[in-house]
């Protein structure tokens, strides 16, 4: 399944600066960075409940905020994009 997810971490503290890194870094071992706080992720069942535990276990609810996206099985149909970035197609092949 794809999941975007996206983020809002406050950073007015060290503590804050810790978990956006943390979270950013879990993000990172799921999927693609989209927007500096937007994650494109292609996950099973089980790697979904571990990429939502993760993350719901980092994040601070009094001050972060965090957004789950379930996408369907064909996003790129649902999905236009705009801008300087060239879109990254998680499923395809990686040319290092």
């Amino acid at each position: 399944m794809k999941v975007l997810v996206s983020y809002d971490v406050a950073t007015t503290d060290p503590a804050g600066r810790a978990r956006l890194r943390k979270v950013a870094k879990t993000c990172k071992s799921y999927g693609v960075r989209v927007q500096y706080s937007v994650f494109e992720c292609s996950v099973g069942d089980r790697e979904w409940l571990l990429l939502r535990k993760r993350l719901l276990d980092l994040y601070d609810p009094a001050q972060d905020s965090l957004r789950f996206y379930l996408l369907g099985e064909h996003p790129a149909e649902k999905t236009e994009h705009h801008g300087v970035r060239v879109p990254v197609d998680p499923d395809g092949p990686l040319i290092v």
